[in-house]
Order: structure tokens, then sequence, then C-alpha cells
């Protein structure tokens, strides 16, 4: 098996969501694995300058209209959501915890979920317990997630993931770093295939 693809998405971001509906498919083709790894914008945007894309003069209009096209496009379920763009430090959190209780494969399934509640139906995902309940309703096992999801130990962790990740040259949702070359967007995912195929772009 060749090395992993690494993952790196904000639960806030659009693009995000229509790579995570996309990588995982994309790297099985070429017999890759995905290492998923939850950032927050929030963080990064302090150290860049910049700002979510739909705060952006001109820039924001725009994306809202590419978001949806983008969705079509690729056959993507996508709703604009009501609380849009919102904090999701605790989608990321609640993403460790279960990480650490059930694993990888499961807490990639949670963060799939995660990604669906908050752009195809709207769910606020800012909102501790409607995090709990998209766990509870899909066959998660909640015990302990609220104290696990406030504990020094996850968010601990999701800062040491953000750091590692800027540390990289992580600065956008979605990023992918494969064969030591970094991707930035969605828009990219034909030139992750080409590297996936080749060996090059």
């Amino acid at each position: 098996m060749s090395a992993a693809i690494d993952f790196y998405f904000d639960f806030s971001s659009p693009y995000g969501y229509f790579g995570a509906m996309r990588i995982d498919e994309l790297a099985e083709k070429y017999g890759r694995d995905v290492e998923w790894h939850p950032i927050l914008l929030g963080a990064v945007f302090k150290t860049t300058g910049s700002a979510p894309l739909t705060d952006l003069p001109m820039k924001g209009k725009y994306s809202l209209h590419d978001f949806e096209r983008t969705a079509r496009f690729h056959g993507i379920p996508y709703n604009r959501p009501p609380a849009f763009p919102l904090p999701t430090q605790v989608a990321a959190r609640a993403m460790l915890w279960l990480q650490s209780k059930y694993g990888a494969e499961q807490s990639i399934r949670f963060a799939k979920l995660i990604y669906q509640a908050m752009f195809v139906d709207g769910v606020n995902i800012a909102e501790p317990l409607n995090v709990l309940d998209i766990a509870r309703k899909n066959g998660f096992g909640t015990d302990g997630m609220a104290e696990g999801i406030n504990s020094a130990a996850i968010k601990n962790q999701l800062k040491a993931e953000i750091d590692l990740a800027m540390a990289r040259g992580v600065f956008g949702s979605p990023f992918v770093i494969v064969e030591g070359e970094a991707f930035w967007g969605f828009d990219r995912f034909d030139q992750i295939e080409a590297i996936l195929k080749a060996g090059k772009v």
C-alpha cells in the first residue's frame, strides 16, 4: 500500500464538504488510504490574515453562486445552510473523540454525517446538542461524549492538529497532501488524480 493521502478540512467549508464526498472514492481507485484531519479555519485565518470567503467583497456573492453550481455539476446534494459560516470546534472535537473510541473509519463516517447535516439538512452544527443528536441517531454511543468534547485532552489534540497542519502549509479547506505535493481546493481533484495515476501532474 502506498502512502496515505492527508485530507484537511473545516466542517464549515462547502468546498470541504464536496471534497469529503469524493476523496475516499478517489483514493480507493488508486489503492490509497485517506487520513482525515479536522481543522479550524478561524485559527488559520489569524495567521494568514484572511477571512471566510463569503465575507469578502465581491467574492462573497460569487462564492454563494459557485457553491450551488459546483454541487449541481458534480451531482452532490447541497442546500445553503440557514446559519453560515459558523464555528465548528464542537464538531471537530466530536470527531476526534469518536476516533479515539471507535477508530478512524467510524470517525470518518461521522464526519460525512456532520457535513450532510449541515449542507443538506440545514442543521446548526455549532450547537453541541445537535452534534450529539447526529451521533446518537446514527448508532454511535454518546455516553461521555459531551464531557469528552470539552476535555483538555481533546481540545489539545485539535490544537495540535491545527498547529501541525499550518506547519505543513495548510491554509484552506479542502487541502490535500499526497506524494509531497499540496493541493488546495476541490477544483484541484483532477490534479490529485493525475499524481495518483502517474506520479506527477
